[in-house]
């Protein structure tokens, strides 16, 4: 059989199917995906796997997991399915309206907290039927889960990301410090020589304290212990409520948002730190999806002179 032959009998609908696959590891999320019923979709996968005599995707303890065809032809299908939506969808519209898209955006739970709220307002009132999904990973994996199309946008301060990345400065944030608000010994503002003795806590995704958000001490030439490094700023507070001598220092619109809890109150550092800037970040590749270009514009109207108007949101 000629490659014409088989060519005409391949549906590039199945592409989108074979890539919805690859990205989400579900039948469920993939059909989710691309808005076809679970038995549509089955029956598109057994097409796949008659075409490429193949399984493709077998089941494995975290989802469908791909073959070594299908991770093989992976590349292929990815570039495809990237071209079409550039190149061929980018002439047509995206209206959120009517649209039934999952946008999957990775960010801290720092991130969560601060970028979900105000979005997802957007969203409601502008694509009622679009579904958000957020992934917090390491930074190195980010530029690969954009490239693929698993992520659309990856939102926060990332320090390491890659060079061939877009990325597009959303707002500022400065850098405070919290303490227990069981901790008397600490008044409105820490000494240099408390800071420098007290053991702290760091958020680092890597979970190394080397590459925590509060590396800028360092930078000062602090000298401090850090008695704790975590991928997780949501358990910061908890922490110092249970052990009161820690302290940590987290960008400012968090610490208020803990500091409303009432169990950390936020103090100066003893040295001025420059504010650094909170990004959206996305790969090359998606830069003319329409869907892709419509969330980056509501991301950036969401946040333009955030965070002071973000607080009377």
């Amino acid at each position: 059989m000629s490659n014409e032959t088989r060519l005409r009998q391949l549906d590039l609908n199945l592409l989108t199917i074979f890539d919805a696959l690859l990205r989400e590891k579900s039948v469920t999320r993939a059909a989710e995906g691309v808005g076809v019923t679970q038995s549509a979709l089955s029956h598109a996968l057994n097409r796949l796997r008659d075409f490429f005599d193949d399984p493709l995707f077998v089941k494995g303890p975290e989802g469908m997991v791909p073959t070594r065809k299908a991770e093989a032809l992976k590349p292929a299908v990815v570039d495809v399915v990237a071209a079409i939506r550039q190149r061929i969808l980018s002439e047509a519209a995206f209206d959120p309206a009517a649209s039934r898209r999952i946008f999957t955006l990775c960010m801290t739970d720092m991130g969560e907290l601060v970028f979900l709220p105000p979005l997802l307002n957007q969203f409601r009132a502008l694509a009622p039927n679009c579904r958000v999904r957020t992934l917090q990973v390491p930074s190195e994996q980010i530029e690969g889960l954009l490239s693929s199309g698993e992520a659309d946008l990856a939102l926060g301060s990332i320090r390491t990301a890659p060079e061939g990345l877009y990325r597009q400065r959303l707002f500022m944030h400065s850098l405070v410090t919290i303490v227990s608000a069981q901790n008397r010994q600490v008044g409105q503002r820490l000494t240099l020589k408390q800071f420098e003795q007290m053991p702290h806590v760091a958020v680092s995704l890597s979970g190394r304290p080397g590459d925590a958000y509060d590396s800028a001490l360092e930078e000062q030439g602090i000298k401090r212990t850090i008695f704790l490094a975590t991928p997780h700023f949501l358990t910061v507070p908890h922490l110092l409520e249970q052990q009161p001598d820690l302290i940590a220092t987290v960008p400012l619109e968090l610490a208020n948002v803990f500091q409303r809890y009432g169990t950390v109150r936020v103090v100066q550092p003893p040295v001025e730190l420059a504010p650094y800037a909170l990004n959206q970040h996305w790969h090359p590749r998606f830069h003319h999806d329409p869907a892709v270009v419509w969330i980056r514009e509501l991301v950036k109207r969401t946040f333009e002179g955030y965070p002071e108007h973000g607080r009377s949101r």
